[in-house]
């Protein structure tokens, strides 16, 4: 006979439903081990996204690029990133984010390497296509595997984690493409991607695993697998309920508001260290990764700070909204001083940090959010609806900024360059204003449930 445990209650228990309770508690060295692995992934990404940025003038140069020209080519990575987090997002509701996430590196990998050939603009703007498609969905599966190893109170530092890994990512970018294109080309940049991503493959299929920790087990899990530290939400609610909530509504919006500064960041920071403030191509790629490094303890401290809000009985609203409706607006700021105020170059650089670091909080605060008022079987596509909205800014942002360059940058390059940047001010503070109006996850819970 199997082996019987005795529960509080004296009651006798299989060893078999034991280890099935036991697989539905948070395990902490395995749950910190898939984030540590997905933070590379995170990291391959961005090094994905931020390399023709990283690349601008010599591609421009190449292929005889105009920079409104570049600026499609740059912002023709959305065009199915949005689609592609979309059914890729619900399909992860129903299917294994350990499969989907191989599926994806693969695809990264196989989509990169054409560039390294090219001859036409074309083949570089299929590629740049493929790519997003390929990349849409990669932070709603990953969060969204990441919820399976841990409980609600403890998703910000995880999360927050493998979105160090883009940051990882550019950083590892401004060191390694100058070093790469001045020693092989700047071609061989995409090749060194590919085996990047093959090789994360790889090692994800020897030891990626699913997660178990559901709300659907015995409730919502709470510090330590201990009580809920929010109400029950229903097994499923009708899209129609969830996609009318002001909630879900004001947090795409401010989303999209971040994304628009994410996106500069990726494809017109390093040009514009090297058109607009004179660096030299090598200088610009060491202060972008400068820039970029002074944002990590930045971001991990906030996501500290707001994870130790919550465990301290502050609510949703004020821990997770409205901190993340401080940091895109403070963001805004910093972009709109690129054209209002009269700055030497360090101050310059100090803005855009703060520009570059601060709204990325609402990539850790808002599905976190999301997930709270979502139940667990509809929140991988929620999640997926969120980015696809916010990453359209992606699309939007370069060519805005490509625009703003050529044609206000032939006498003084850095004026198109800064009245760029405050278009996308005015952009990140409009998202403040509605996701602090309209973000009140605990109301939209007691709504959804109710």
């Amino acid at each position: 006979m199997a082996e019987m445990l005795t529960s509080s209650r004296g009651s006798a228990v299989p060893q078999e439903a034991a280890d099935s309770d036991q697989s539905h508690v948070y395990q902490p060295r395995k749950a910190w081990a898939i984030a540590i692995w997905l933070t590379a992934f995170s990291a391959i990404n961005f090094l994905d996204k931020v390399v023709l940025g990283m690349l601008a003038v010599p591609i421009m140069e190449d292929f005889h690029l105009t920079p409104t020209r570049f600026g499609v080519i740059a912002g023709s990575f959305f065009w199915l990133f949005s689609l592609s987090a979309i059914v890729v997002g619900f399909i992860g509701n129903r299917v294994a984010t350990r499969w989907i996430l191989l599926g994806m590196a693969f695809v990264w990998s196989v989509v990169q390497l054409p560039v390294a050939y090219a001859t036409k603009a074309w083949v570089l703007l299929a590629s740049r296509v493929a790519l997003g498609a390929g990349e849409g969905p990669s932070f709603p599966v990953s969060a969204h595997a990441l919820y399976k190893w841990f409980p609600h109170e403890r998703r910000n530092l995880p999360v927050t984690l493998i979105n160090q890994g883009a940051v990882i990512g550019l950083l590892l970018a401004g060191l390694l493409v100058p070093y790469i294109s001045r020693n092989w080309g700047w071609r061989s940049n995409f090749i060194v991607l590919a085996l990047a991503s093959a090789v994360w493959g790889l090692g994800w299929l020897c030891f990626g695993r699913e997660g178990t920790l559901h709300a659907d087990a015995g409730g919502k899990a709470g510090l330590d697998g201990g009580a809920p530290l929010r109400d029950a939400v229903p097994r499923r609610v009708s899209y129609r309920r969830l996609l009318s909530d002001p909630t879900v509504l004001s947090s795409c919006f401010i989303g999209f508001a971040a994304y628009w500064s994410l996106a500069l960041v990726l494809t017109w920071v390093p040009s514009y260290l090297e058109q607009g403030l004179g660096f030299d191509r090598t200088a610009a790629g060491r202060v972008f990764a400068l820039q970029v490094a002074c944002g990590i303890p930045i971001s991990m401290t906030l996501s500290w700070y707001s994870q130790r809000m919550l465990q301290r009985g502050a609510s949703t609203r004020a821990a997770r909204a409205v901190f993340g409706c401080v940091c895109v607006g403070l963001g805004g700021l910093g972009l709109l001083a690129q054209a209002l105020i009269p700055m030497e170059t360090g101050y310059r650089m100090a803005m855009l940090t703060i520009a570059a670091t601060l709204p990325n909080m609402v990539f850790t605060l808002g599905p976190a959010i999301l997930a709270e008022i979502t139940p667990d079987a509809q929140r991988s596509g929620i999640v997926a609806l969120n980015v696809a909205v916010s990453t359209f800014a992606g699309a939007i942002a370069p060519v805005t900024m490509g625009w703003f360059v050529q044609a206000h940058g032939s006498g003084a390059p850095s004026h198109g360059y800064e009245l760029g940047f405050a278009a996308g001010g005015a952009v990140m503070l409009a998202g403040c204003v509605v996701a602090w109006i309209w973000q009140h996850p605990e109301r939209s819970q007691r709504r959804l449930a109710g």
